[in-house]
């Protein structure tokens, strides 16, 4: 099942760590953390609970467990979240269609994109006009591979409308015989 969201979340660009500066979990002089909460063992519930606390109070929460789940970091607590909470996100994110994170790369922000959010991009593209060139640059493509993927979307698209037209013809027929004009009466 796929998940689609369209919050209008900002998200991080590829190789953004500067949002970490912002975390809650950042050890400062008149804020000492201790690293060592986030990576507790399962039966130390002191820990897991003071980290969950201190994920719960971070501004940037939502950006760490995104960080983790697209870097396949699957050790610690990471966005407030244990390993064992995090492992079914990790299993379903090839999935997730989140429309903000298309709109996003349409706009030219470089973010990370599952397989069905590059899937959404394409055909966003290909329906604005945007250039092969472009969306070669968007996705970080040749412009050969981006003529490929216009080329499958268009076919795909025909074929859709070609479906489409026979479905509804068929519901025209009637025991697999046309209906004629003459079939449908007359209006009062």
């Amino acid at each position: 099942m796929t998940t689609t969201t369209i919050s209008p979340a900002r998200h991080r660009s590829l190789g953004d760590h500067s949002w970490q500066d912002q975390a809650v979990c950042q050890s400062t002089e008149y804020n000492p953390v201790d690293p060592e909460i986030f990576f507790p063992e399962p039966d130390e519930t002191d820990k897991i609970t003071a980290a969950k606390s201190l994920c719960s109070q971070c501004p940037v929460r939502r950006t760490c467990l995104d960080a983790a789940l697209e870097g396949g970091d699957t050790d610690g607590i990471r966005g407030g979240m244990t390993e064992e909470e995090r492992g079914p996100l990790h299993e379903k994110l090839a999935h997730r269609l989140d429309y903000s994170r298309v709109n996003a790369t349409i706009a030219g922000r470089d973010v990370h994109l599952t397989k069905a959010e590059r899937r959404a991009v394409v055909l966003a593209a290909y329906r604005h006009g945007v250039t092969e060139q472009r969306l070669a640059w968007l996705l970080k493509i040749t412009e050969e591979h981006a003529q490929k993927l216009y080329r499958e979307t268009r076919r795909a698209l025909r074929n859709r409308d070609l479906e489409q037209s026979k479905q509804t013809t068929s519901s025209v027929e009637t025991h697999g015989e046309r209906l004629g004009r003459d079939d449908f009466g007359t209006a009062a």
